[in-house]
C-alpha cells in the first residue's frame, strides 16, 4: 500500500507531521506492506534566499508584526514540535529557497533514500540552523545519506530533476491541496496537516482495510 506525503522542507509542521506519522506506523501491524513516497511542494517557490535572515526576522517582516510577536508564534511551534520529539531553533533557521533541496530529495528517491533525505533536509534546516539552499550544504547531506558525492554535485550543477519537482507540484494543485503536509493513502484517502498519531494510525488502517478487499477482487492469474 502506498502513501504519497506532499511536503516543503521549510513547513515546521511537515517535519512535525513526518514525526507524528511515524510514530503512527510504528504502531500499524502491516508497517513492512507500506510505501512512503514523498512528493514535493513548495510553500513559496519565490522566496530568495536570504543567508543573513533568520525565520522570526523573515516572519515579522512579511507579516508586518513586531519581533516580539513573530518570537512568540515561533514558541509557539517550537513547543509543539517538542512535544513530538524534535527541537527547533527559528532563532538560527535561514531563510532559504527549496527548489534545490527538493531537487536533491528527488535524486534520492530514486536510490530509495527520499525518506532518509527528508529526515536530514529537516534537520538541517530547523535545528542546525543550516542553509538548505547552500551547495556544500545539499552535498554534505547527500553524503551522510549514501549518495555519491560526484552524482550529487552534478545534479545540482545542472537542471536534473527539477521537472519531478515541478510534476509533483502539478500534481498536488491537481487534485486540490492547498497547503502542507498533505497525506493521500492508497490513492483514496487523504489528511491535511500534522495530525495525531491515531488520527494517521486509523487512515492507516482503514486505507489497509480497503486495499486488501481491492485486491482480494483482483481475478487470479
Amino acid at each position: 500500500m502506498k502513501v504519497s506525503i506532499w511536503s516543503d522542507i521549510r513547513c515546521p509542521f511537515c517535519y512535525i507531521g513526518k514525526r507524528k506519522f511515524e510514530k503512527a506506523l510504528e504502531r500499524f501491524a502491516g508497517k513492512d506492506k507500506v510505501e512512503v513516497v514523498w512528493r514535493s511542494f513548495q510553500l513559496d517557490p519565490n522566496l530568495e534566499t536570504k543567508t543573513g535572515v533568520n525565520a522570526v526576522d523573515h516572519i515579522a517582516e512579511i507579516k508586518g508584526i513586531s519581533k516580539e510577536e513573530a518570537t512568540e508564534m515561533h514558541n509557539h511551534v517550537a513547543r509543539v514540535a517538542k512535544e513530538a520529539g524534535l527541537d527547533f531553533d527559528f532563532e538560527k533557521a535561514v531563510v532559504a529557497n527549496s527548489f534545490n533541496a527538493h531537487r536533491l530529495i528527488q535524486l534520492a528517491k530514486t536510490h530509495g533514500l527520499g525518506n532518509e533525505a527528508e529526515e536530514q533536509l529537516f534537520k538541517a534546516h530547523f535545528t542546525e540552523g543550516k542553509n538548505i539552499d547552500d551547495r556544500e550544504t545539499l552535498v554534505q547531506t547527500a553524503l551522510a545519506i549514501g549518495l555519491d558525492q560526484k552524482e550529487a554535485e552534478d545534479m545540482l550543477a545542472s537542471d536534473a530533476f527539477a521537472k519531478e519537482v515541478m510534476e509533483d507540484e502539478s500534481q498536488a494543485h491537481a487534485i486540490g491541496v492547498r497547503g502542507v503536509p498533505f497525506f493521500v493513502f492508497n490513492d483514496k484517502y487523504a489528511v491535511s496537516g500534522a495530525q495525531s498519531p491515531d488520527t494517521f494510525l486509523q487512515a492507516l488502517q482503514q486505507s489497509w482495510q480497503a486495499f486488501e478487499e481491492e485486491n482480494k477482487a483482483l481475478p487470479k492469474v
